[in-house]
């Protein structure tokens, strides 16, 4: 049985993809910041398998809990990063952890030698940190696929400037290690929907379903997605977890970073699918996924699937 450690693990896309683990045979190892707040994994406690599963203690700026959460691990998925919207501190929130604990995490892996594969829960902001806006001087009607210049912009939330530098430490870890024995692939979502495997109320992805489905503004970033009815590149939970269990079996993916979408709405016909609507306007394919559909061989399901099972 081998041993997959997942960094994130008991988070909304975190606990999906411990849950299909868990379900392959594996034996799963998912960090908790604080161990004595069990109410952020006891959900995973239930799952199938979970004879298998082990919670550990891990801050992903301490090299000793972190190599000590790698040991004996054969895959390892780094999905930590924290996702807020809501940011009093970005450097201790958002960079440190972020950035910090990528490249901490970077130098741990690569002295570790019983890793054969590492996977990272990157996000479209590695590749657009406007999301959902359009990237640079690209229009609305553009379409965004692995090839296009990746942008940066200091006036994007810190959230995506963040996710954007880390990505940049994974790929300047690969030119700078080509002899490494550890085979590195990113996966970088786009807005992820559908249904939560736990109660937890820090879940971003569950509350902007809330807020599109209630609409409700709570800032400024909010309001300007109602503002101007946004057009919103959206992918399915469940989905995110099939592509990060592909890019952890399959060999042959190092340095690739696969872009994980779906369809795209205005804002408003997300608004409307919530509220079991019919909507206004069709979806588009701005984000492609033909990478991801052919090398991890997943099958992206409509949107309108996972807005649905949210509300179940």
């Amino acid at each position: 049985m081998k041993t997959v450690g997942i960094i994130g693990g008991s988070g909304f896309i975190g606990s999906h993809t411990t849950k299909k683990f868990l379900q392959e045979g594996y034996k799963v190892r998912v960090s908790a910041t604080d161990i004595l707040k069990t109410e952020k994994y006891i959900h995973l406690k239930a799952l199938p398998n979970a004879q298998n599963l082990e919670i550990i203690p891990l801050k992903v700026e301490n090299k000793k809990q972190l190599k000590e959460f790698v040991k004996g691990c054969n895959i390892v998925v780094h999905g930590g990063t924290p996702f807020q919207l809501d940011v009093k501190d970005p450097k201790t929130e958002l960079f440190d952890p972020t950035i910090n604990g990528t490249e901490n995490f970077l130098e741990v892996v690569h002295k570790n030698p019983t890793i054969e594969k590492v996977v990272f829960v990157a996000s479209v902001a590695s590749y657009n940190t406007n999301f959902p806006m359009p990237a640079g001087t690209k229009s609305p009607d553009d379409t965004f696929d692995e090839n296009d210049t990746p942008f940066i912009s200091e006036e994007s939330h810190p959230y995506a400037q963040a996710k954007f530098i880390a990505n940049q430490s994974v790929e300047k870890f690969i030119k700078e290690h080509p002899n490494t024995g550890i085979e590195i692939t990113s996966v970088s979502p786009v807005g992820v929907m559908g249904k939560s495997l736990s109660n937890r109320e820090d879940s971003t992805s569950s509350g902007l379903q809330f807020l599109f489905k209630n609409n409700i503004a709570p800032n400024p970033f909010i309001q300007m997605l109602y503002d101007t009815d946004a057009e919103f590149a959206l992918v399915d939970v469940k989905d995110v977890a099939e592509a990060i269990y592909s890019a952890s079996v399959k060999n042959g993916l190092h340095g690739k970073n696969y872009l994980l979408s779906s369809e795209s709405w205005k804002v408003s016909d997300i608004s409307a699918m919530l509220n079991n609507k019919k909507t206004a306007g069709n979806a588009r394919i701005v984000y492609k996924n033909d990478a991801a559909k052919q090398d991890l061989k997943v099958t992206f399901n409509p949107v309108i699937i996972s807005l649905t099972e949210f509300n179940m």
